[in-house]
């Protein structure tokens, strides 16, 4: 780790993740079955919301920093749960190091460069771990990612439905400030990469939920329903996943698995 900033201990404690934010749910599936009747057949979204709350858990890493490995080995363990959206970003300023990072994109780089500017850090490192958008650690110390993720709460953010190769939004207040509506696609199963060169030379490293596209696909401000046609990915296999943001690094509202 280059630079980090440690997040105090929160209690430890896994509990089962709610539906639905009470009236809202039921609010939200009606407005998203309306709203799937007025729209082209690609945007349709006729889809119950999703069956859990999910925490979202963000590693940021690279290829070339001697420091991520074991991050890396907590989000492969991280991956297999069930209550968690884990998706690992590998950035691109540790390249120079002599070993270029095979899944870095500089679209990730500014993901965390916008952390830095929501989270209040001095700058931005390696292996860094955001939970939910609205907290950080290092992405080796498993116990405060646990207990990070255990401090997961539910907000008032829209039901997200997948239907007919589009998404919808649906219930949840209005909002000050327009929310952020990212695609993500990420890769299904663990990844080992031989690096050549660089700090890590010689290592076989893990590599879980790997990135492979981040799209914006526009902006929720709560209230009436809206709906997106999803792109075509870029190759087949990959994970599907809509996270609802508040710009600049802020807080994630909401996220739902296709």
């Amino acid at each position: 780790m280059r630079t980090a900033t440690r997040t105090a201990a929160l209690p430890f404690d896994l509990r089962r993740r709610l539906t639905l934010f009470g009236s809202i749910g039921l609010v939200a599936a009606a407005l998203v079955l309306g709203y799937a009747t007025a729209q082209p057949v690609e945007a349709r979204v006729p889809a119950p919301p999703p069956s859990d709350d999910l925490t979202v858990v963000e590693l940021f890493t690279s290829q070339g920093c001697n420091s991520c490995p074991p991050a890396n080995a907590n989000l492969v363990r991280l991956s297999s749960r069930p209550d968690l959206l884990t998706l690992s970003f590998n950035v691109t300023y540790w390249d120079d190091l002599g070993w270029p990072d095979t899944f870095a994109r500089p679209e990730y780089t500014a993901r965390q460069r916008a952390y830095q500017r929501g989270l209040g850090t001095d700058n931005v490192w390696t292996p860094q771990v955001v939970v939910d958008g609205r907290a950080h650690t290092v992405g080796r110390q498993m116990e405060q990612i646990e207990r990070l993720v255990s401090a997961h709460l539910v907000t008032a953010g829209p039901a997200i439905a997948f239907r007919n190769g589009g998404v919808g939004l649906a219930g949840g207040p209005a909002q000050s400030a327009p929310a952020d509506v990212w695609l993500v696609r990420y890769e299904p199963d663990p990844i080992a990469v031989p690096v050549a060169r660089g700090e890590n030379a010689g290592a076989t490293l893990p590599h879980a939920s790997v990135v492979r596209e981040l799209v914006k696909l526009g902006e929720w401000s709560g209230g009436e329903a809206q709906g997106w046609a999803l792109p075509a990915p870029t190759r087949e296999g990959l994970l599907t996943a809509v996270l609802v943001q508040m710009p600049n690094g802020g807080p994630i509202l909401r996220a739902a698995k296709a």
